[in-house]
């Protein structure tokens, strides 16, 4: 187990666990929590995905698993509260087996270490359907909810339907369905009733549970004041969004998996994710009670309205303040692996594609192009070729290359950009991104912006693409493409550096005083 020690004093709070931490609501967790007084600690696969967060330096970063028994043990030492904030959402084959597995071994971990109270936020369920007609998704956060409560720690399990706020998936399916199709074919679950939440409320039941007397270990239903049906929710976006009427026509054959089809072409959402949550609007799913209010008081006026909590969304998406994003969290199967040092990495070959281009503008002027890549300005060559592989992504079940950016200017290690992921980042020099479409093998992108040792006040970008194949096919697969690299990759090298010659000089930066 690794962590890096937090600066600064010290709180005096309790301490809390939180798992998940590079996640949508783990994310915006942490700061909840310690605006609230507590001391963190945070778990995660890869700390350096952490390591950008404005909260970084105030919370102890562990490495670890909740499917590994050991980084359990250390990461829950001297725990008051621990927040289970982790679930296979799209895990492929198996995964109710791999979230049942991890929630026993979490929960054992955590009565052994005296923990006192877990936290859950798991699905909204419907009250009528027996669970073998719930959809794989939500019968398996109900598991989960049910073997923390049988934990022998006070556990609070938190059921939520439609998280609403900037960065979550089911609101950027809403947004993008919306924004993007003034008249739609819809499956008919457009019509079933559900009860969404603000994110924010959601945050404000997650810190209050902490403070629950040890006597209360429940489930408690958690939504906002509206109950509408998703044919309703998308024309209240619209009205919000000041866009045109939408015209919404139902048809009954579209099944969740063409309804997954469907909002992977049309949103950012890929299919792995969208199935879950299309097939979680299948049933109705409205609160049976509000009774966290009695240890959670709502705020005056009440929780936020659905109206309310999509204005907020759309201006933090409008002023690029989003914190997390609900791509923070790796798509199932994708490549992880870090970059290799050594070319025999593994035992097998690494394939690299080098360019390197004078830019007649300053280090800084290019590395604003650099770390603006992706998103809405592109990848600065062969527009084509780059929105071909990314439908073909798409195809085959990838991310695709419209998930994105988090923010239009900055870039943090582990935000996703389009189908790749940051993994490396030193302001003003490297970006290093690691590819996260469908290949056979492991591939890296790296861009620098370094100096011009021989003409003052110029630059030179130096670009690197690496690929590590995985067998025949990881071989033909880069022999089949290379004759594309001098177009692809040396465009991309020759517009970067175009487009840091043409961007305006920066204002020199004001003196400070003696």
């Amino acid at each position: 187990m690794t962590g890096t020690e937090p600066t600064g004093p010290e709180p005096a709070g309790e301490l809390c666990l939180v798992t998940g931490a590079t996640g949508y609501i783990g994310g915006r967790l942490v700061p909840e929590l310690l605006d609230a007084g507590y001391r963190v600690r945070a778990l995660a696969r890869s700390p350096e995905r952490l390591r950008d967060h404005p909260w970084a330096g105030r919370v102890e970063v562990v490495r670890g698993d909740v499917t590994d028994g050991d980084s359990l043990d250390g990461a829950l030492r001297g725990v008051a509260v621990a927040y289970y904030l982790v679930h296979a959402l799209g895990g492929g084959p198996g995964f109710e087996e791999r979230d049942r597995a991890a929630a026993r071994l979490f929960a054992e971990r955590a009565r052994l270490a005296g923990v006192r109270r877990i936290v859950y936020l798991g699905g909204l369920t419907p009250a009528g359907p027996s669970p073998e007609s719930l959809s794989p998704h939500l019968r398996s956060r109900a598991e989960v909810g049910a073997v923390l409560l049988a934990s022998g720690v006070p556990c609070t399990v938190l059921r939520a339907a439609v998280v609403i706020g900037s960065g979550s998936a089911s609101f950027e399916m809403l947004r993008y369905l919306t924004e993007r199709l003034p008249v739609m074919i819809t499956p008919s679950w457009v019509g079933t009733r559900v009860q969404p939440i603000a994110v924010r409320d959601v945050l404000r039941y997650l810190v209050g549970s902490a403070a629950m007397p040890p006597e209360v270990s429940r489930t408690f239903d958690i939504g906002g004041p509206d109950v509408l049906t998703y044919e309703e929710m998308m024309h209240r976006y619209a009205e919000v969004a000041a866009l045109p009427h939408r015209r919404i026509l139902r048809v009954p054959m579209l099944s969740p998996g063409l309804s997954s089809l469907w909002i992977g072409l049309v949103t950012p959402v890929p299919r792995a994710l969208a199935r879950p949550l299309a097939e979680s609007l299948r049933h109705e799913v409205v609160c049976a009670e509000h009774d966290i209010a009695r240890w959670v008081p709502d705020p005056p006026g009440g929780p936020l309205s659905f109206d309310r909590a999509l204005t907020l969304a759309l201006q933090r998406v409008r002023e690029a303040r989003v914190d997390t994003r609900w791509s923070n969290a790796a798509l199932p199967g994708a490549p992880s692996d870090p970059l290799p040092t050594d070319p025999d990495w593994a035992g097998g070959s690494l394939y690299t594609d080098h360019r390197t281009a004078p830019v007649a503008a300053p280090p800084g002027a290019l590395w604003r192009v650099v770390e603006g890549i992706g998103g809405e300005n592109g990848w600065y060559s062969f527009p084509l070729a780059w929105a071909v592989r990314g439908w073909l992504d798409r195809l085959a079940g990838g991310a695709g290359i419209r998930r994105g950016r988090r923010d239009a200017g900055r870039l943090r290690v582990g935000d996703a950009l389009d189908f790749w992921r940051v993994e490396e980042i030193e302001p003003g020099r490297l970006l290093r991104l690691r590819a996260e479409m469908r290949v056979p093998g492991l591939a890296w992108l790296e861009m620098y912006a370094e100096p011009d040792p021989q003409h003052a006040g110029r630059s030179r970008y130096r670009q690197r693409a690496l690929f590590h194949p995985r067998g025949l096919l990881g071989h033909l697969y880069w022999w089949s493409v290379s004759p594309f690299h001098a177009v692809v990759f040396g465009g991309m090298a020759r517009n970067i550096a175009h487009a840091a010659e043409q961007l305006p000089a920066q204002p020199p930066a004001p003196a400070s005083p003696a």
